[in-house]
């Protein structure tokens, strides 16, 4: 049977990394909303535009946007196949 020692050092572990992978989640929506940000500078509704952005930014695993508001969306797959349900492309 382990130690209470054992133990108490295997739960701190753990904690530890949750710790930093809610850090890391952070971090990734922090980028998102710069990248997004840029991604919508001339966008004619930049409101809107960010708020999508924002939301499909999240939604990928890799916060991929494509960078600088005219780049091709082909350069994030995920970005560029999400749609809404009347088959349009969602991300800006």
């Amino acid at each position: 049977m382990a130690s209470s020692k054992t133990i108490l050092v295997v739960a701190v572990l753990c904690l530890l990394l949750i710790s930093e992978v809610g850090i890391m989640v952070a971090a990734e929506r922090q980028d998102c909303q710069t990248k997004c940000a840029f991604r919508c500078s001339k966008s004619w509704k930049p409101k809107m535009c960010h708020k999508t952005c924002n939301t499909c930014c999240q939604r990928c695993n890799d916060g991929c946007v494509p960078p600088g508001p005219t780049a091709n969306r082909d350069v994030c797959p995920c970005y560029a196949q999400m749609k809404t349900h009347g088959n349009r492309y969602k991300c800006p």
